[in-house]
């Protein structure tokens, strides 16, 4: 430990994203890195505990509390302050194999774990990860390692987000063969296609798959398993199978007048804009000029407000069914517990200085929608609701009385996923859970099929990015042991 005193001496202090005014006005990243010394001077804030439970993953109160990877932390925040920042990428690589996608979109679980946050504001762990990789990549040290040999095993990978990626890397690190088959037409999954180009630059996704495509990795995009090419016909092609294709089933809001032209999944619309982004044209499904109205709160719908502000909305309202968090923890939310406190993200903050006010309602929930005589959503009915004990669970009832209309011409359902799409394994069946992700027992990730292992959202429901890393490692490590018989990955 460098510096015994550097909490006491330094304040927590992130970078300065770009000015909304500034930034609502193009699709850049809205992320600023700190000068040197100032990210020096936030690593010597880590108190380099006894116990550190900054990188013990572990799941408390239904979340994730530390970090899922197990990211050495202490270690590279003490070596950063030091300016050993080679060492420090080393550490960093060890366990997490995308730092660059972890520390700008993971909502930092680890930072909710340390030690110092008991008492003071944590110390800035993602901001130190995202500065040792940008600045690895910025001086050329991130250069192709392709392995020196190969076992002769070939193994296809399902799906290219950061499950898929994750496992094909640890796999090829092995020395296996590893083709990676994505539907959609550039390889990246979720990180490419659903999150927007301004919390993820997509040249970070491609820099980072054109590496792994010089370490001998294949890639194969256009390519849906289930449609063209039977999973039963994969099998039987390679040596071993991981599915890694996430849960991309949304769940819908099946209400009155669902079907009003103008009321679209949030994942349709982001997926829309950054395609229309990359592809240099206007976006087919764009919030220019409308009221948009966002149901469902989390990253995604953060997301869609944003996105709906850079295209030019005439307004934005985000519905949340859950009530308002605390400002501070509750007595119920102890440390290390994921801190259930408010957040002014990025879309929030955004609309807030454009509009006048937050976007977000709590206790609300939609009951219809209203369209003109075109077919087209005009209105979202909506009324507030209140939670209750019923039978051992709590449940949203309405509110007698508070009915009210909010004005919409254009409607984003952003409530998460159910699970992964059946078709992915149709002519194959698989065992499922009763959430209807594959079955496969964390630790071991083998379906019931010999030779084809799931890890990621399709196995564990919608989680984390950090978490589908996680699950792409152990997958790969369990798919060489398979394999091979043993494994040295880890």
């Amino acid at each position: 430990m460098g510096k015994p005193s550097g909490f006491l001496e330094y304040p927590r202090e992130l970078p300065l994203d770009r000015p909304v005014q500034e930034r609502i006005r193009d699709w850049n990243e809205f992320h600023a890195h700190h000068p040197e010394e100032k990210i020096r001077a936030q690593g010597a804030r880590c108190m380099e505990c006894g116990t550190p439970f900054c990188h013990t993953g572990l799941t408390l109160a239904g979340a994730a509390s530390g970090c899922p990877l197990y990211n050495l932390i202490p270690e590279w925040n003490d070596l950063v302050y030091k300016g050993l920042w080679q060492k420090a990428l080393e550490r960093l690589l060890k366990t997490n194999n995308f730092p660059e996608f972890t520390g700008r979109v993971c909502p930092a679980p680890c930072e909710g774990a340390c030690v110092l946050g008991i008492i003071e504001p944590p110390v800035t762990i993602k901001a130190i990860e995202q500065d040792i990789i940008d600045r690895a990549f910025a001086e050329g040290r991130m250069v192709p390692r392709p392995p020196a040999g190969r076992s002769g095993k070939r193994v296809a990978v399902v799906g290219s987000g950061p499950a898929g990626l994750a496992c094909a890397a640890q796999l090829n690190k092995a020395w296996h063969e590893v083709t990676v088959f994505e539907r959609a037409d550039r390889i990246g999954g979720l990180l490419m296609y659903g999150i927007p180009n301004m919390k993820l630059d997509k040249a970070l996704v491609q820099r980072r798959v054109d590496l792994m495509a010089a370490e001998g990795i294949r890639f194969q995009t256009n390519t849906e398993i289930g449609r063209d090419i039977p999973l039963s016909q994969l099998a039987a092609d390679f040596d071993a199978v991981v599915l890694c294709c996430g849960a991309t089933r949304p769940r819908d809001l099946p209400i009155e007048g669902r079907d009003s032209q103008g009321v679209y999944f949030a994942m349709e619309f982001l997926q829309e804009s950054t395609k229309a982004l990359l592809d240099t044209r206007p976006s087919g499904l764009s919030a220019k000029g409308r009221k948009v109205v966002v149901i469902g709160g989390g990253d995604t719908g953060t997301d869609c407000v944003g996105t709906a502000i850079r295209q030019g909305c005439d307004s934005v309202v985000q519905l949340e069914i859950l009530p308002q968090p605390p400002l501070d923890r509750l007595a119920n939310n102890p440390w290390p517990q994921w801190p259930r406190i408010e957040r002014l993200d990025y879309g929030q903050e955004e609309a807030r200085e454009l509009f006048g006010a937050d976007p977000r309602q709590y206790l609300v929930s939609a009951e219809k929608f209203v369209a003109d005589s075109d077919g087209r959503v005009k209105q979202v009915h909506v009324y507030t609701v209140a939670w209750q004990q019923e039978g051992g669970r709590m449940l949203p009832k309405k509110v007698p009385g508070s009915e009210r209309v909010v004005e919409a011409d254009l409607v984003l359902l952003a409530m998460g996923f159910v699970g992964p799409e059946e078709k992915v394994f149709a002519g194959r069946p698989l065992d499922q859970d009763e959430r209807g992700n594959i079955k496969a027992e964390y630790g071991r990730y083998a379906t019931s099929a010999p030779g084809i292992f799931a890890a990621g959202d399709v196995r564990r429901g919608q989680s984390l990015v950090v978490w589908a890393i996680h699950e792409g490692r152990c997958a790969a490590r369990e798919c060489d042991r398979y394999l091979m018989g043993e494994s040295h990955l880890p």
